[in-house]
């Protein structure tokens, strides 16, 4: 498996604050942080309300850049992802995904019939699975498999060859795919170039990832919808 170098991750996660509004919050927060030392003399109440929003709110950017980039190292074991996923919903053969606040695209799958967020990473040629997500869905180590190194913001770790027999998400099914168990991933699942290379096409439009399969199947979350009712 062939992740981008740890450094390229780095800069694209950067690349993506002021698409995500980050940069923009920022800036605006600072200008009222100024604007409310200007007004400190005169009107001291508006100053120092529009200096405590100005921290505040830099607090807040500053939180929301180091979670983003802390995705990148396999040491941070953060449960960001799984909490508060956009909606992925099915818009007729699509599978629409909203961006996530951290500038990434994250999906939450079915892989063997357990649920599971996954980081969709198109500089992955492998889709990784942790060894938790392994362990829950029953893959093992293909018998007879050497491993192989993944690079990753730790340095070189061990991972090992698997097969997944269905995984599942809005209205695309994977059945037989290739993956890697990859402990030194932490708690990170990630969504490879060989499950997505699979679709008639994936884009990108206003902030949202968009995967047309070949053959779409049921929409997996109303289906599991329904039969809980």
């Amino acid at each position: 498996m062939d992740f981008a170098p740890i450094w390229e991750q780095l800069a694209h996660s950067i690349r993506e604050i002021p698409r995500s509004g980050l940069l923009f919050t920022a800036l605006v927060a600072m200008i009222a942080g100024v604007v409310g030392s200007v007004l400190l003399r005169h009107m001291p109440r508006l100053g120092r309300l529009l200096r405590l929003g100005s921290t505040l709110a830099l607090v807040a950017v500053l939180v929301l850049v180091v979670l983003q980039l802390s995705r990148l190292d396999p040491r941070f074991s953060l449960a960001v992802p799984e909490i508060g996923l956009p909606e992925q919903l099915v818009v007729g053969e699509e599978t629409r995904i909203p961006m996530h606040i951290d500038g990434h695209y994250w999906l939450e799958a079915e892989i063997n019939g357990h649920r599971a967020a996954f980081l969709v990473d198109t500089g992955a040629t492998l889709t990784a699975v942790s060894q938790a997500t392994a362990d829950a869905a029953g893959l093992e180590e293909r018998n007879g498999s050497l491993p192989i190194r993944l690079q990753t913001a730790n340095g070189a770790v061990a991972a090992y060859m698997t097969n997944i027999e269905e995984l599942r998400f809005g209205n695309v099914a994977a059945r037989g795919l290739d993956a890697v168990i990859a402990p030194g991933l932490g708690d990170t699942n990630v969504i490879g170039m060989n499950l997505l290379s699979r679709l008639a096409s994936v884009r990108i439009e206003q902030e949202e990832l968009i995967l047309t399969p070949n053959n779409p199947q049921p929409d997996l979350d109303a289906a599991s919808s329904e039969s809980e009712v």
